[in-house]
């Protein structure tokens, strides 16, 4: 399998010169998607996973689901032996979970820059950006509408970005562009801007349909229907409702052999119950039911368990996030995935705060560290999220890359070989000695430890001389400087040519429509 770190570093040259040119080239690296070598922390004991598993075959057999204004779905959930009285569909106790046998444990997600390709599943962690806001927020501005030039600005962030494995989707919602259009420029970005893996269209089958031609277009379209090139977002309306739209767009993907993450959208205590074993429950079952569905389709299609859960403040109705209860959900879930046999996809840098501070530092850190540990192998949302998913915002979306890092570390573990043991060092230094200048520290200080990219390490006479500046305003001058430095990835001219052809075809076909 093809490495995904990119080597972008210039090869040394001798002399003074070479060395100061190589300081202040433009190095455009991104670190390889994170394998664990830490376990899983696991919350559910076996009898608490079986409950759960149990009652979820229970609700899809007795309860069932609901698939609206979708004959087509209801007529394949017939054929495959379920019983479907008008819109709801019942499923036999272990109908779901055998279908869902067929689908894979691991995909791989191609890029066009095979150097960069990752693995979904295992013990693999891909980074992919906050996506769906519809606003935007930085210094200068404040917090407005998006727009495509934002939208253009948070792609080149991303592959700007060390620790962040994949472009995204919807990084923003550029609200300047046509409902019926802005897919078509957004996959456009994400192809031509970077060369990182993407996320295609969910808004409506044809622009899924959209964007599997303009993969083709990208990577070849016998390609496209032998390998995954897109990872795509499909939520279940919670509690227990596949509409036309999204099942339509996974019907288009899983036909074509293009992955998708079959999330319930869950905000606890008003799209699922208030327990913790409650919301588990209902998310297995959505889960199994729509995964289930893609194997209709086509057995064997490419699908992600996913899990967005959050609790809800009753006093006032906003959801909370960094919450105990969205940790052991997610901690659960990761479980319940490993037991499918299924990639896993949750967690994020999710906050409720308005401004990159000191709550949404909290918050996202909890649900940072949770993903981590919980064994999620796709994580959404993983920098720029801020005021619940509403904003995606410049100084936080480089406050969490930056971050990012620190899970990579995170997840080597220790190491035990004998460098790493240090006994020759403890034996140079002895009693009452320091180890600034020992052997062992010459050879391993620059890589020892993590250091943040965009922090203040400086002593406070340095601070306070410079403008005694905080995070989101180093942040801030971090945006400007890696927008500045950006160099668009090269592109075959006949590729890029074809696929601007494609946009300027299709935009042309329809009036522009805004809802």
């Amino acid at each position: 399998m093809a490495e995904a770190e990119v080597r972008g570093r210039r090869a040394r040259g001798g002399g003074g010169a070479a060395r100061r040119a190589e300081r202040t080239a433009v190095s455009v690296e991104t670190a390889r998607y994170i394998e664990r070598n830490i376990p899983n922390f696991e919350v559910l004991t076996e009898e608490a996973l079986e409950i759960i598993e149990t009652n979820a075959d229970i609700i899809l057999e007795e309860v069932g689901v609901n698939f609206v204004d979708n004959p087509a779905a209801l007529e394949r959930w017939r054929n495959a032996g379920a019983d479907v009285t008008g819109e709801r569909v019942r499923i036999p106790r272990g109908l779901a979970r055998k279908l869902c046998s067929t689908a894979p444990s691991r995909i791989i997600q191609h890029a066009r820059n095979p150097e960069r390709t990752v693995e979904i599943g295992g013990k693999s962690l891909v980074l992919a950006p906050v996506y769906g806001p519809p606003f935007v927020r930085d210094m200068e501005g404040g917090r407005r509408y998006a727009t495509m030039d934002d939208f253009r600005k948070f792609v080149k962030l991303g592959y700007m970005s060390k620790w962040l494995h994949h472009s995204g989707g919807t990084v923003c919602e550029p609200t300047d562009i046509p409902v019926n259009k802005r897919h078509l420029d957004m996959l456009h970005a994400h192809m031509t801007l970077s060369d990182k893996p993407f996320m295609g269209s969910v808004t409506e089958p044809s622009r899924a349909q959209d964007s599997v031609d303009m993969c083709g277009i990208l990577f070849g379209k016998d390609f496209v229907q032998d390998n995954t090139v897109m990872t795509s977002l499909i939520n279940v309306n919670s509690p227990m409702t596949f509409d036309d739209v999204m099942m339509g767009s996974l019907e288009v993907y899983a036909q074509n052999n293009q992955a998708c993450i079959l999330s319930p959208f869950i905000v606890g205590g008003a799209m699922a119950p208030v327990s913790v074993m409650g919301t588990l429950t209902q998310v297995l079952a959505e889960a199994l039911a729509g995964i289930a569905y893609s194997q209709l389709i086509r057995p064997g299609a490419p699908m992600i368990m996913g899990a967005f859960v959050t609790s809800i403040d009753m006093n006032s109705g906003a959801p909370t996030f960094g919450t105990p209860e969205a940790a052991h959900i997610t901690y659960g879930a990761g479980q319940l995935a490993r037991r499918l046999g299924l990639p896993y996809r949750s967690s994020g840098s999710f906050n409720g705060s308005k401004l990159p501070d000191a709550q949404a530092a909290y918050e996202t850190s909890n649900s940072l560290n949770v993903g981590l540990m919980a064994g999620v192998n796709f994580m959404l949302h993983s920098c720029g999220w801020l005021e619940g998913g509403l904003v995606s915002s410049f100084e936080k979306f480089v406050m969490d890359a930056d971050q990012l890092g620190t899970l990579h570390h995170l997840a080597r573990g220790v190491e035990t070989d004998e460098n790493a043991q240090a006994m020759d060092a403890i034996r140079e230094v002895g009693p009452g000695g320091h180890y600034l200048g020992c052997a062992h520290t010459q050879a391993n200080f620059k890589n020892a430890f993590w250091r943040s990219e965009l922090f203040d390490y400086k002593p406070f006479e340095t601070w306070a001389e410079e403008g005694e500046r905080d995070t989101m305003t180093l942040a801030n001058a971090r945006v400007k400087k890696m927008l500045g430095d950006y160099q668009q990835p090269p592109l075959d001219p006949a590729i890029a040519e074809a696929l601007e052809a494609f946009v300027a075809t299709k935009k042309e076909s329809m009036p522009d429509a805004f809802s």
